[in-house]
């Protein structure tokens, strides 16, 4: 995240090393694999009387590195970490769309199975973060028939304000074919994962478009935020026993209208970052500029809808983004979430040089010793009721 995400061009947006595995841990996997998918029928709401019921398992949870999604010897230090943190109640791995989907209509949700089975044999929870827009250009973010002339090329390339540097790329969500595609993809997800009593929550990237390098128009720039929240509509559909999560960031002149609309459907509201002293996220309207920052609204809609801010590097090294504010501890930005964003959820991304700190931090008792780890358990009203 960067501050000027927010900043789009002028025209563009007026808002209205892996382990040798013996075969009896093959066995073991495979049958973990099969209960997995038995499971996965399960109606989650079985054990209530209100079949709309959302799974609620607040708390602590672990953001692993992409790159480890499939490494055999990194899953198995997360899960011993797990294992010796009680106050972890599971990992949230992110997927880029074209892991998902490896073309058109045809799905790969093979990783996701395999964690999913793992994680449910330690009593453990899986997030899924499907990701729709990449900081790194050399990532490959769509299948490749969204590449075609039907798509309009189906993404975007984005750099910071005032560069002409590539630094990533975003979906071209503006285009209603491009939408329909991601639906089609939530709804493969939820008819394969709402059941499963596991499954905790899927969500998606970061609202802030990124700063495109060919200027788009204002038009497209708002049909991005409708269907955004098309989209989010379809996976409360979809997953109607499941978290579903929107990343929020930027730009500040839609929230209002993004973060009520996803209140009002019942999605999770949550954030790339958790800097306690950047301006843009925290800004307080005024006479002059209305357009509040995000973490106005977790205070805002607190109780209503469940909140789960995410903690990246960035956050573990300075209070703002651009690198002016200080280095927090871990304790100051646990007391951060929970007490000023109201955090239900806390997603805890796996830095090296920081998980040591994280994991001290989250064994202390007054996380250890609650099942939520010290953040608010209350189901959310916008919930009917919630599911254990």
């Amino acid at each position: 995240m960067k501050t000027n995400d927010q900043l789009l061009v002028i025209n563009s947006i007026t808002p209205n090393t892996s382990i040798r595995v013996k075969p009896a841990r093959i066995l073991v996997a495979s049958l973990l694999l099969i209960i997995s998918m038995v499971l996965a029928p399960l109606n989650v709401s079985a054990a209530t009387t209100d079949p709309a019921a959302v799974k609620w398992h607040p708390g602590h949870y672990y953001t692993i590195m992409s790159w480890g999604n499939n490494n055999s010897a990194y899953l198995s230090q997360v899960y011993s970490e797990i294992k010796a943190t009680p106050a972890l109640r599971g990992i949230q791995m992110r997927y880029l769309w074209a892991e998902l989907e490896k073309s058109k209509g045809v799905y790969d949700f093979s990783s996701i199975d395999k964690r999913l089975a793992e994680l449910t044999a330690r009593d453990k929870r899986l997030v899924i973060q499907v990701q729709t827009k990449s900081f790194d250009p050399n990532w490959k973010l769509v299948p490749d028939y969204l590449k075609g002339v039907a798509y309009e090329g189906g993404q975007f390339p984005f750099s910071d304000y005032g560069s002409t540097t590539i630094r990533g790329y975003n979906i071209k969500l503006w285009n209603p074919q491009v939408r329909d595609r991601l639906i089609a993809l939530f709804k493969a997800l939820g008819e394969r994962y709402n059941s499963h009593p596991y499954f905790e929550g899927i969500g998606m990237i970061e609202s802030a478009m990124g700063q495109p390098l060919e200027p788009i128009l204002s038009v497209q720039a708002d049909e991005f935020y409708v269907n955004m929240i098309q989209v989010n509509q379809k996976m409360r559909l979809f997953f109607p026993n499941t978290m579903t999560i929107q990343e929020v960031n930027y730009p500040r002149p839609i929230l209002n209208s993004l973060v009520t609309q996803l209140r009002d459907m019942g999605a999770t509201l949550s954030g790339p970052d958790t800097f306690q002293d950047e301006n843009g996220l925290s800004f307080k309207a005024t006479q002059y500029d209305p357009n509040q920052g995000v973490y106005n609204y977790y205070s805002d809609f607190s109780g209503m809808m469940a909140m789960a801010p995410t903690v990246m590097r960035k956050n573990y090294e300075n209070t703002r983004n651009d690198g002016t504010g200080y280095v927090p501890t871990v304790s100051e930005i646990l007391a951060f979430a929970r007490d000023t964003l109201h955090a239900n959820y806390i997603f805890w991304s796996r830095v090296p040089e920081y998980k040591d700190q994280v994991l001290e931090v989250l064994n202390w008792s007054e996380q250890r010793n609650d099942s939520a780890g010290g953040l608010s358990s209350t189901c959310p009203t916008v919930y009917s009721s919630c599911a254990d």
